[in-house]
């Protein structure tokens, strides 16, 4: 016989983390987790705009084939994140309006596709976040098989079930549960540092002083600087 598990995540990123997180770009998570977790290039945000951020409801499907996702939209929690994992692969839509339309009623806080959406129109007309790799009209299987609430890798970015997943136009990251508390403190001060950073620029204060780390930076690599 074969198995699929159907499991419950262990733990998940709290309704705080959520809510603060979600204040944070996504470009200053990603670097002070020192640029190296990105969910790839390709997964775009598909819907009209707004950011992602809740825990992750992971899903493990066969490329094509969305009977897990139906199960997985069944078992999820409000607030939760669909995140799945189907390879990438884009020959067939894994979900369109209707799932999609059902997901935002569930009270989830988005959705996350390594794989082909349909109904694009649909979904660009709405601010219900949806990400995924590509865009195509033909439909999927639902045969199975696959898993949920498994640990998945997305390019090279694993994500583990309840981990907090956040997306706004520049993409997407992870950040594992176990590191919540540092890299919100890190990246909430990043953040901060760069709107101030940016009202000096607006304001005409930041000036020529602030930009001698750019030649301090060649000396430093042992550049020798030519003018002509």
């Amino acid at each position: 016989m074969n198995a699929i598990r159907l499991l419950e995540p262990s733990r998940r990123a709290s309704a705080d983390y959520v809510a603060k997180f979600a204040q944070v770009p996504v470009a200053c998570v990603s670097d002070v987790m020192l640029r190296t977790e990105a969910a790839g290039p390709r997964l775009r945000p598909m819907h009209a705009g707004g950011v992602l951020c809740g825990p992750a409801f992971t899903v493990k499907t066969r490329p094509g084939d969305n009977l897990l996702i139906h199960k997985a939209i069944d078992l999820a929690q409000p607030g939760d994140v669909i995140v799945i994992d189907a390879g990438g692969e884009l020959t067939n839509a894994l979900m369109g309006e209707m799932m999609l339309a059902y997901c935002e009623k569930r009270g989830f806080a988005g959705v996350v596709a390594n794989g082909a959406i349909r109904d694009s129109a649909y979904v660009k007309a709405h601010a219900f976040p949806v990400y995924a790799a590509g865009i195509t009209h033909r439909g999927p299987y639902k045969n199975g098989p696959g898993s949920l609430n498994v640990p998945i890798a997305i390019d090279g970015m694993i994500i583990e079930p309840g981990d907090l997943v956040i997306g706004d136009e520049d993409g997407l990251v992870s950040v594992p549960f176990a590191m919540l508390e540092t890299v919100y403190a890190d990246a909430s001060k990043k953040a901060a540092t760069e709107a101030r950073q940016l009202d000096a620029i607006l304001s005409g204060a930041y000036g020529p002083n602030d930009r001698k780390w750019v030649d301090k930076a060649f000396a430093e690599a042992g550049y020798q600087v030519v003018t002509s």
